[in-house]
């Protein structure tokens, strides 16, 4: 009896022009943007990588953008959630997955490409978003809040980059009587402000609003918060996203009145992972091991793409990242 010969693999292929997808396959349509979300310039050659959902690769070659779309088999299975991953010469690499597919229809998918060597480029004090301003001005003056806006820019721009993502994060987090942004009353100003979190008094009414999102299942409460958050009463993590979602932590014990309103202390940070095994093992160990702390450059990367992959409005904090002089 003849043996049958093993079947290879149908290879994604380039498309040029806007025609029917045929049942027996589907579209990803990539689009690569820089640092400053926007298109990525044409004349950066992109080396696309694509696999599917049995970690076979079936494409790797080179293209220019910041457009370009593959026609990818369709098997009705597991095979069709597709890993998509691009990278440059002097590019920080970028990928998504999975990106599920369906026979006949299209996918469009956005990745972020970082400049190296990179540095953050800051909106200026005056062009900060109102709701931004008006929180980081909340127990100064006008001239000592933008002086603390500079100098952070200036001494600790990771913390700073840090600062915006999380607030531009919570300005989109949705709870029954408003945002996350809207419940923080006033920033805490001191050594705690780091690269990778912050702290903030909020309206208590924000713990009640988010205990409702948990229910919701907008949030999942993390299991004794005080073992990773020294002095914390409860923590809940967004899981909107795939990556970067936005940890709320309360320290109720940490109460400053504002305005007549005795508010509480809340510490916010953003995690990479939603998976809370790969938040352990890619995050908090190394992080608690070796001090390794949460990078606001691939956090920002990470939430805006998860945004344009999710389709809610766009992830837009008040600076962008750009090639460095050095």
């Amino acid at each position: 009896m003849a043996k049958a010969r093993k079947r290879r693999p149908s290879r994604p292929t380039v498309v040029r022009r806007p025609e029917a997808v045929e049942p027996s396959t589907a579209r990803i349509e990539l689009s690569v943007f820089d640092g400053t979300r926007s298109p990525i310039d044409a004349g950066v050659e992109l080396l696309v990588r694509i696999i599917d959902g049995n970690q076979t690769e079936l494409h790797s070659g080179f293209h220019h953008g910041p457009r370009i779309a593959f026609a990818v088999p369709f098997h009705d299975n597991l095979a069709d959630r597709y890993t998509v991953i691009v990278s440059a010469d002097h590019h920080r690499q970028a990928g998504f997955t999975p990106v599920p597919v369906r026979g006949g229809q299209r996918r469009s998918l956005d990745l972020m490409l970082l400049p190296k060597p990179s540095r953050f480029a800051f909106a200026a004090w005056a062009e900060l978003p109102a709701a931004v301003r008006g929180l980081l001005e909340a127990g100064a003056t006008p001239a000592e809040a933008a002086a603390r806006y500079t100098g952070l820019m200036a001494d600790r721009a990771p913390a700073l980059a840090a600062l915006l993502n999380i607030l531009t994060a919570a300005s989109a987090i949705l709870l029954a009587h408003g945002t996350v942004l809207g419940y923080l009353k006033e920033l805490v100003w001191d050594a705690s402000m780091a690269q990778d979190r912050f702290f903030a008094f909020a309206d208590p009414e924000l713990l009640p609003e988010v205990k409702d999102g948990t229910e919701q299942g907008e949030f999942v409460p993390e299991i004794n918060p005080g073992m990773l958050h020294p002095g914390a009463t409860s923590s809940f993590k967004q899981v909107q996203f795939g990556e970067a979602n936005v940890q709320l932590t309360f320290h109720e014990r940490d109460t400053k009145t504002i305005g007549g309103v005795s508010c509480v202390e809340v510490e916010l940070d953003i995690d990479y992972y939603k998976d809370p095994a790969a938040h352990a093992l890619l995050e908090v160990v190394p992080g608690v091991l070796g001090g390794q702390l949460t990078d606001p450059a691939t956090a920002y990367v990470l939430r805006w793409i998860a945004g344009r992959f999710a389709g809610v409005p766009e992830f837009d904090p008040p600076f962008g990242i750009v090639p460095s002089d050095s």
